[in-house]
């Protein structure tokens, strides 16, 4: 290990390892498999690459990466070039000639670790090319980022990482080490048998990121909830908006931008040139939000993203927490935000309802959905649910504190918005009941099923044209919901479809329209006969205190605690480190971080030696940058 502290130090310029990071290293580093399971910005790459070099110097030879995104091959070869390390990749962005001479590379034993696609990797060819370094005792290390594309229970399955199987069955001396920020007990599992990793160490770091504030808010309308959100809370900041559909995140975008937001649109139905150039603007310049479905963000490494942004509720809880991780990858304050409605619920249980799958796969991501509208309806603290899900407790070694509510002792993080502000909460039992009670009047009484819509006015007492031309003003249930509102109905019926008390069913008009309308379930029951209790938390319009608006930098500069001279020094390496890294068609912070700068800055170096022991600082750079930075921070 004593290797591996040089190489960390002499390297990658760290002082030590963090968290569980020593014991993966050692343990590969000795040949051993392994599972790690490790938060976002917690540091999972320092653990394939530590071993990948460790192991090259005595003898082993080469690791082999699997990683699903090119951007993210890109800039990890990158990173590594920085911090000196002979590191390549192959992928449909080199042309013949050059995919050829990183095989001969590879093949002189030149290069210590090889970033390939998992489908790359299953190709005759590349079998063969590794086939030939695991005669030649070659071939070192597998490391499988993103492990959780390989679980059909997971929330980013891609079929091609199935095919990983013949890692070990043609390969079983080789070691193996699968990395994820994301998997639930079920999803883990299911890595292990995949993958074949049942003798695999596992290595469960903790999922909480402190350093993120989660708000769930109720949606009324989405997209002046979101300006206000940015304008008061995050102007100039770097961020991520997430939506459904591509149709969304277009008009978004658009929204955003004539807000005098610098925003940007990805998707996949967007020119690979515009969305390539879309991610290098969010990845290279300041200040940029992103609005994007999900096909956007996995391997982003950016570390100054300051919120992430829901306007549509996601399917799962894994992929919440996978999404608001890109926020605050650098250990400052970040921001999770998401809003959701009924609509969200409906269009995910269609979804599942409507997919091919086979019912058991069906079940579960409905209890998977069922999760994540529990830890968005929550009146308690947000994180210790989040967590909860993971197999967690919170303040286990954990800063938190506790509060006596109805004389329970419950875990606070006083950093979400229920810890922060507690909700009210009022029994929507009586609610339920009538709601359930009208939408069997009204197909006892017309043979129909019929929409959220009409069943809520009817129960609320509207003689609309459509409850006249039924006749539903005559039924037993109309208006004795006068007294609720539509919000608190709407409510009602969220938690009643993520319990199954109430279903869908999907009706085509002779025109070919469809819409969704409501139906009894075998839960229903329970709720009629009142065993079932309804308890939803209030819904509150209190904004928060609007912000004053700062630029990024000086945001940067005041939460590293720095006076106005040093400022100053931070503000010019920023510049003269945007410079660099456009020369090298890098991201910034692949250059130096912005901690690494910060603390370059607080320390006013005079010479070489002062930058000696700075995070981030390691022999390569100080090698390639030294002279520069004591140059600019004398500015």
């Amino acid at each position: 290990m004593s290797t591996a502290h040089s190489v960390l130090h002499e390297v990658f310029g760290y002082e030590q390892f963090r968290g569980p990071q020593e014991a993966i290293v050692q343990h590969v580093i000795q040949g051993g498999d392994a599972l790690v399971l490790m938060p976002t910005g917690g540091g999972k790459s320092l653990c394939y690459q530590v071993p990948a070099i460790v192991r090259q110097q005595m003898g082993h030879g080469i690791t082999i990466v699997v990683s699903p995104l090119i951007a993210l091959m890109h800039d990890q070869v990158g990173a590594l070039h920085e911090a000196g390390v002979e590191a390549a990749f192959l992928n449909s962005t080199l042309d013949w000639q050059a995919a050829l001479d990183v095989e001969r590379r590879l093949a002189r034993g030149e290069i210590t670790m090889l970033y390939a696609a998992p489908e790359r990797l299953t190709t005759p060819r590349f079998l063969e090319l590794m086939d030939g370094l695991h005669q030649r005792g070659q071939l070192s290390l597998f490391a499988i980022d993103e492990a959780h594309c390989v679980s059909q229970w997971g929330h980013d399955f891609r079929p091609e990482y199935r095919g990983l199987t013949v890692l070990h069955e043609r390969y079983a001396g080789v070691p193996r080490i699968a990395l994820t920020a994301t998997a639930d007990a079920l999803t883990r599992a299911d890595i292990v048998e995949r993958l074949q990793l049942e003798a695999a160490g596992q290595f469960v770091s903790s999922f909480d990121r402190h350093n993120i504030r989660y708000t769930i808010v109720e949606k009324k309308d989405a997209t002046t909830q979101l300006l206000r959100f940015i304008e008061r809370e995050h102007p100039e900041d770097a961020g991520v908006v997430y939506c459904q559909s591509r149709k969304r995140v277009e008009e978004l975008a658009t929204t955003l931008q004539n807000a005098g937001i610098n925003a940007l649109p990805y998707h996949a139905g967007l020119p690979v040139e515009q969305r390539q150039l879309h991610q290098d603007r969010f990845l290279r310049e300041d200040g940029i939000v992103m609005v994007a479905t999900i096909a956007f963000g996995m391997g982003i490494d950016k570390p100054d993203v300051r919120f992430v942004a829901h306007v549509d509720m996601p399917k799962n809880i894994e992929g919440y927490y996978q999404e608001t991780g890109r926020a605050g990858r650098d250990g400052l304050p970040a921001h999770a935000w998401m809003a959701y409605g009924l609509q969200d619920v409906v269009n995910q249980r269609r979804m599942i309802d409507e997919s091919p799958a086979a019912e058991t796969f069906k079940e579960v991501m409905r209890g998977k959905l069922d999760a994540l509208l529990a830890l968005a309806e929550a009146t308690d603290c947000r994180r210790v649910r989040l967590l909860g899900y993971f197999g967690e407790t919170y303040g286990l070694g954990a800063p938190g504190q506790t509060s006596q509510d109805g004389g329970v002792a419950r875990m606070k993080c006083a950093s979400c918005d229920n810890c922060l502000q507690p909700p009210a909460v009022w029994d929507g039992t009586d609610a339920a009941r009538k709601l359930l009670s009208t939408i069997y009047r009204v197909h006892e009484a017309s043979g129909l099923t019929f929409g959220t819509g009409h069943i809520m006015d009817i129960l609320r007492g509207k003689d609309t044209d459509k409850v006249l031309q039924f006749g539903h003003e005559k039924l037993s249930t109309f208006g004795l919901g006068k007294d609720f509102s539509e919000q608190q109905l709407r409510g009602v019926l969220r938690q009643l479809l993520a319990v199954g008390a109430v279903g869908l069913q999907k009706v085509t008009t002779d025109a070919g329209f469809s819409f969704d309308t409501l139906c009894l379930t075998e839960g229903s029951r329970a709720v009629l006969r009142g065993q079932t209790a309804v308890q939803l938390r209030e819904t509150t319009a209190a904004a928060a205190p609007k912000r004053t608006r700062r630029s990024t930098q000086a945001a940067a500069a005041a939460a590293a605690n720095l006076g106005p001279d040093a400022e100053v020094r931070f503000i010019n390496l920023k510049a003269w480190r945007a410079e660099v890294a456009k020369q090298h068609n890098l991201p910034a912070y692949v250059i130096f971080h912005d901690a690494t700068l910060a603390a370059i800055a607080q320390r006013a170096p005079q010479s070489l030696d002062d930058l000696h022991g700075i995070s981030g600082i390691g022999a390569k750079k100080l090698e390639a940058y030294g002279a520069e930075v004591l140059r600019v921070s004398s500015m």
